[in-house]
């Protein structure tokens, strides 16, 4: 059974990878699972270019295929902020609470209809003979006027899902793996996982 490398260390993610990527005929193993320390540098502009640099880079590193994402969510009311940067969005050191709480406090006072958000997510899958193939997903909704749900991670509990009237932190993680941006780009990334298998 070929191994599969989920090129991350945000234990939020690689627990919903293991659910969204289970049954394909991999194994899938992390990055300290095979002892990979090394870190490897979000440092371009767009989601795509993140993805792609650090699936290629893991791929490589580790002789295995590699499967690594961006995502961020996109406020509205914030011009698309913040995006590319939202894991960074109050600092490199920042803890999910802090990005929360910052953003409640950059929307505060703004009406609900016009607080329209949308999350994004990019998965890139390489080899490490250099294929890539990328894949897109996208989940919309509301920011909440404040923090709900212990469940998820990162913005979740703020962001609410108008069809399902809860946050995503709210969602059991059966539910969220059918609707968020990581189920429906992941969805794509089983497809092209199955025929790098074959």
């Amino acid at each position: 059974m070929p191994k599969l490398l989920l090129a991350t260390s945000n234990p939020g993610k690689v627990r919903e990878y293991r659910s969204l990527l289970s049954g394909l005929g991999y194994r899938i193993t992390t990055l300290a699972e095979e002892g990979i320390t090394k870190a490897v540098t979000e440092s371009g502009n767009s989601y795509e270019l993140n993805a792609r640099s650090k699936a290629a880079a893991y791929a490589k590193l580790s002789q295995l295929i590699a499967l690594a994402d961006d995502s961020g969510m996109e406020v509205d009311a914030l011009d698309g902020h913040p995006g590319v940067k939202s894991a960074r969005f109050a600092g490199e050191t920042a803890t999910d609470a802090d990005r929360v709480s910052l953003l409640l406090a950059r929307l505060d006072g703004v009406p609900w209809e016009q607080r329209t958000a949308h999350f994004k997510c990019v998965i890139a899958i390489a080899t490490p003979q250099g294929q890539s193939e990328i894949c897109y997903g996208e989940c919309h909704g509301v920011i909440a006027l404040e923090a709900k749900g212990e469940n998820g991670f990162g913005y979740d509990p703020i962001f609410f899902v108008p069809e399902l009237g809860k946050t995503m932190a709210e969602l059991p993680l059966a539910t969220k793996n059918k609707i968020s941006h990581r189920a429906r780009a992941s969805q794509k990334a089983r497809q092209v996982l199955q025929q790098l298998y074959i």
